[in-house]
């Protein structure tokens, strides 16, 4: 009696997992899912690939393909968020998380798609609220740099950066 119990527990836990994540139900094959994150990156980059996430793939091919497949592929490509959204998100975590090179990306993402520089600024000013003033100097800062180094290279002046970083290209997806 107790392993038909534990058989119908096993069997409606299952079922509500599904439920909770339905997209389980429908696997895809890593190629799919590598392919819809390459489209994720491309559609954000102004049509080109991820320098640091093409690195990656050559010394840490399991690394680039998880971030590839999952972060971007199934994460980044849901529905329920557009891209303006995610940027924005993403801009807002890495700075309240000190993680401003991530943060740079994506900052250069959400100017790739028409988010302000007074926009981005706003989220910084935000990020002062959970995660305190230091987080959010430090934001500012690398974010003065990468408006700077895009203001240089829309005017063809010499930049301190690459132009691949003047583009918030520098660190990972």
């Amino acid at each position: 009696m107790f392993q038909q119990i534990r058989t119908h527990l096993a069997a409606a836990g299952a079922a509500s997992l599904l439920g909770l994540f339905p997209d389980a139900a429908l696997a895809q094959t890593t190629d799919e899912r590598r392919e819809r994150g390459a489209a994720v990156i491309q559609s954000l980059n102004n049509g080109m690939t991820q320098p640091t996430l093409e690195g990656m793939r050559r010394e840490f091919p399991f690394l680039a393909e998880a971030t590839e497949a999952y972060a971007l592929g199934d994460v980044w490509s849901r529905p329920g968020l557009d891209n303006r959204t995610r940027q924005l998100a993403a801009v807002a975590a890495f700075a309240a998380i000190g993680e401003t090179a991530f943060m740079r990306v994506h900052a250069g993402y959400a100017l790739n798609i028409g988010v302000s520089e007074e926009e981005l600024k706003e989220i910084i000013y935000m990020v002062t609220v959970p995660a305190g003033f230091p987080k959010a100097i430090a934001a500012s800062q690398v974010l003065s740099q990468l408006f700077e180094e895009r203001r240089q290279a829309q005017r063809g002046g010499p930049t301190e950066q690459s132009p691949a970083m003047a583009t918030g290209k520098e660190a990972g997806p």
